[in-house]
């Protein structure tokens, strides 16, 4: 199915690697233009040269999306760069710390970024003619997983920003839509780096997906392309469970 990406420009935050690479090579290879932001520069550099070859536009730059002024300042570059904004994927999660310290990292990291590139894009979005706004959440944020910890609240938190923003951004032409992933596999990841020091963990949780096995980036790259594309056309304030059914609650 051709999902009439070609020529769309969309912007994605940790677009070098994990899901945000995978969102951005499954949208290049749909013939959208790229532009992505992290904040190692050798990552950006190698990201936008393998994404140029492919024949699109392709722009980034070194960025902590914490950083209010620098991430709003490179959403408008970047609009400059690729002649307008379609897409804007809020992918890059927030760091870990202990304590307090930990959940005011996650709250900048999770949603004041968020906020702060959704000010940013909206703008530009006005003026395409399929604006779309998709934010990377997690199942984590709809049952308990782990702990009670502020990584699952403030994915929680974006939950319901989306769902709202949704509403208030439809009559300018704009769908925003979330994606919230269970265990995803990534070779270099966390759960890969929990496959080799806490066996135990890992096994515990695959025998939790009915599907026998971990998501792959790629799968939630698709549903992303999906909703970004204009074939999604009337699909908006909804949140995209790509779990493997290993939530247990009964969507309606």
């Amino acid at each position: 199915m051709d999902l009439q990406l070609s020529g769309k420009c969309a912007l994605v935050t940790g677009g070098t690697k994990g899901i945000g690479r995978a969102i951005v090579e499954a949208l290049s290879d749909d013939g959208c233009n790229i532009a992505l932001c992290a904040r190692n520069a050798d990552e950006v550099t190698a990201a936008v040269e393998a994404i140029s070859a492919k024949g699109v536009k392709c722009f980034g730059k070194a960025v902590d999306v914490t950083d209010g002024d620098a991430f709003k300042g490179f959403i408008d570059e970047a609009a400059g760069e690729l002649g307008g904004l379609d897409v804007f994927v809020s992918n890059v999660a927030g760091g870990n710390a202990p304590g307090v310290e930990g959940w005011r990292n996650q709250f900048e990291g999770n949603v004041v970024a968020a906020v702060n590139g959704v000010e940013a894009a909206t703008p530009h979005l006005e003026k395409s003619d399929s604006g779309s706004i998709i934010f990377i959440s997690t199942t984590a944020a709809l049952e308990k997983f782990m702990n009670a910890g502020p990584y699952n609240a403030t994915k929680a938190a974006l939950l319901q920003y989306s769902g709202a923003l949704a509403h208030e951004l439809a009559p300018k032409g704009i769908r925003v839509n979330s994606v919230s992933p269970g265990p995803i596999f990534i070779e270099g990841g966390s759960w890969d780096m929990i496959k080799q020091n806490m066996a135990a963990l890992y096994d515990s949780t695959v025998a939790q997906i009915p599907l026998g096995r971990m998501g792959t980036a790629d799968e939630v790259a698709v549903q992303v392309a999906v909703l970004a594309s204009p074939r999604g056309g009337f699909t908006s304030g909804t949140n995209v469970v790509i779990d493997g059914s290993m939530t247990q609650r009964i969507q309606f």
